[in-house]
């Protein structure tokens, strides 16, 4: 084979065998029980479909829900469509300020700091406004209904961290 076609595969072949190993390190490689954070949180203590069931909703409650739902994601959808280039541009922005900050000579602790409480600021927001959408969502419950939730999402974190024990003490 010429020395080129020797280069041209081995450039084709290195990324595939650089990606492969580095999901073998972050845990891609087992065919264990992986379904990331979002399968985590669903099985160990959040609001669900399935504690829903749990709770005997009322037909009112149930529609109080549905469309607070139905409210939440409209508001969503119309915050992603509004001023879309903006948003691209603050993110372009936000980026380029990071990989300045990570490429430079000198590390400039002051820029980084403000780069990093800009970034907690808009994640508190987030948070804040997610917290007040499930405070409104769990005023519909009755004090029953929420005692009963507390103790179903208790029995859920229970075996949550029963779970995870295992799988602990199984890698060791």
């Amino acid at each position: 084979m010429k020395m080129t076609k020797k280069l041209v595969l081995v450039a084709a072949a290195l990324p595939l065998m650089l990606g492969t190993a580095s999901a073998y390190a972050y845990g891609g490689g087992d065919k264990g029980d992986h379904k990331g954070m979002h399968g985590m949180h669903s099985k160990c203590g959040d609001f669900d479909k399935k504690m829903m069931r749990q709770l005997d909703l009322t037909d009112a409650q149930k529609d109080q829900l549905k469309e607070m739902r139905e409210a939440n994601r409209a508001e969503m959808k119309a915050q992603r469509g509004e001023n879309r280039a903006g948003k691209m541009a603050q993110m372009k922005a936000h980026h380029e300020k990071v990989q300045a900050l990570v490429l430079a000579d000198n590390f400039d602790e002051a820029a980084a700091n403000d780069l990093a409480s800009q970034m907690v600021k808009k994640q508190t927001e987030r948070r804040v406004a997610m917290l007040k959408k499930q405070h409104q969502m769990m005023s519909v419950l009755t004090a029953e209904q929420k005692t009963q939730l507390k103790e179903i999402q208790q029995e859920r974190m229970t075996q949550c961290t029963d779970k995870m024990e295992k799988r602990m003490n199984k890698k060791k």
